[in-house]
């Protein structure tokens, strides 16, 4: 995976199931994810990164997984498979869970 710019800018996933958009990139992906960790869970931006734990470094227990994989159902407007984030343990692996999505309705 390629590495993100730190200087990201906020910014919102299109919503697929909708037809209000193309299939993001996993730099749109990772925009996105950040600021919901923001806004749920009050991660400070500036220490996530693409290789960040998301229970050892941020914190994130699996109440919190449950929580983040609702706010991600209502950004794609597709219900999360749990079983395709059970193997979700940094913030990488969750891009690339939600690029599965995507590609999945695509």
């Amino acid at each position: 995976m390629p590495p993100f710019d730190s200087n990201r800018t906020s910014g919102t996933l299109p919503n697929r199931m909708n037809g209000s958009g193309a299939v993001p990139r996993n730099e749109e992906i990772y925009v996105q994810l950040v600021d919901i960790l923001e806004e749920l869970f009050e991660v400070d931006p500036a220490k996530v990164s693409i290789d960040s734990q998301l229970y050892d470094d941020l914190d994130i227990d699996s109440i919190d997984a449950v929580d983040m994989m609702v706010r991600l159902k209502e950004i794609t407007g597709k219900r999360l498979d749990p079983e395709n984030f059970k193997d979700v343990r940094t913030v990488g692996d969750c891009v690339d869970a939600i690029s599965e999505l995507y590609a999945s309705i695509a």
